[in-house]
């Protein structure tokens, strides 16, 4: 199902890319490079699913992978190429997750780090688990993010949107059903979008009929202090302890929902 919303959050109020690369983002992607980086083979056949403007595409390509990235937004795609197209190993197309045009078996590694949480109805979100398990060889890896169920609840504290009433209002929704809408428009609160219990994300890669892994929690405790951002700034030696601080409870079940983003890694059996 198309959601206008979400396009026009991405197309106009949203800048990924550099969500990534300023203040707490870099904390996440930090993290999620972290998490990756031990699933992957050597030169991997990887295929970024959801891959926005390419930010993960850049470090996959400089650790020597071969990246296809796929998205939904045509300007998302012409950004990516635009900036990593005469990159050897790069390539890049319009296209959805549910409905991948790639031959089966086709990648090493299928990175979903953004559909999950912008489809909202459950067999949409298990559609794109079985479009990565069809497009993965035998024994390949598949690493899907989701937003934590608390995420709003968490940043309504940390950044006192929680004081307004309207907040509080997508907040309750939040927690009762997981669907996250935000009728006020306010680029703060995010777009439409489903926040996943801990427990979900695998479940779903399961019934998908994907191997899980492990899930683990990418940020913990830190992405909501944030003055620690300032942590992340060249040469600062508190980020090692900002980082540590989040894997030390990575895998701790009771902490999942702590951290605003959970990855789950899930494989392909082998034949």
């Amino acid at each position: 199902m198309e959601q206008p919303a979400i396009h026009d959050h991405y197309d106009s109020a949203f800048d990924e890319d550099t969500r990534l690369r300023q203040g707490l983002g870099r904390l996440e992607l930090a993290r999620v490079q972290e998490v990756v980086r031990r699933h992957l083979p050597p030169a991997a056949r990887v295929l970024d699913v959801g891959g926005a403007t390419g930010v993960h595409s850049e470090w996959l390509l400089d650790d020597g992978h071969a990246v296809h990235l796929v998205d939904l937004l045509p300007g998302h795609v012409a950004r990516a190429s635009e900036r990593l197209g005469s990159v050897d190993g790069f390539t890049a197309q319009v296209a959805d997750a549910r409905a991948l045009p790639l031959p089966d078996a086709s990648v090493d590694a299928v990175l979903l780090l953004g559909p999950l949480y912008h489809l909202t109805d459950r067999a949409d979100r298990l559609a794109a688990w079985r479009e990565a398990l069809r497009v993965v060889v035998p024994g390949g890896v598949v690493i899907a993010m989701a937003i934590t169920r608390f995420a709003s609840l968490f940043d309504g504290l940390a950044q006192s949107y929680l004081f307004d009433p309207a907040f509080r209002t997508i907040v309750e929704q939040d927690l009762a059903t997981g669907v996250h809408e935000n009728p006020t428009g306010d680029p703060r609160w995010f777009t439409t979008a489903y926040f996943h219990r801990p427990e979900e994300l695998p479940a779903e890669a399961t019934e998908a009929g994907l191997v899980v892994r492990e899930t683990v929690g990418v940020e913990g405790m830190g992405h909501w202090i944030k003055p620690l951002a300032s942590a992340f700034d060249d040469g600062d030696a508190r980020r090692e302890a900002v980082l540590d601080a989040a894997r030390v409870i990575e895998a701790e079940p009771s902490l999942l929902g702590l951290s605003p983003h959970l990855l789950t890694v899930a494989t392909r059996a082998a034949r």
